[in-house]
C-alpha cells in the first residue's frame, strides 16, 4: 500500500513541478494545427473515396452490358 502512496505522490510532484505547460496561445496555436491538418486529411481520404467510387461505377458499368 505505502508503493501506491508514493506513486501517487510522486506522479502530483511531477505534474505540478517538473511539468511545462503550454500557454493558452500555444494551446490555440497547436489547436488550430491539429484542426487543419483534420480537415485536409478528411477532405484526402473523402476525395480518394470519391474517385475509387466513380472509376469502379464505370468499370461495373462496362462488364454489366
Amino acid at each position: 500500500m505505502n508503493k501506491i502512496r508514493n506513486y501517487f505522490r510522486e506522479s502530483y510532484h511531477e505534474l505540478v513541478y517538473k511539468v511545462s505547460w503550454p500557454t493558452w496561445q500555444e494551446l490555440q496555436s497547436s489547436t488550430m494545427i491539429v484542426l487543419i491538418a483534420t480537415l485536409f486529411v478528411t477532405a484526402l481520404v473523402w476525395g480518394m473515396d470519391a474517385a475509387s467510387n466513380f472509376v469502379l461505377a464505370h468499370y461495373y458499368e462496362i462488364f454489366k452490358k
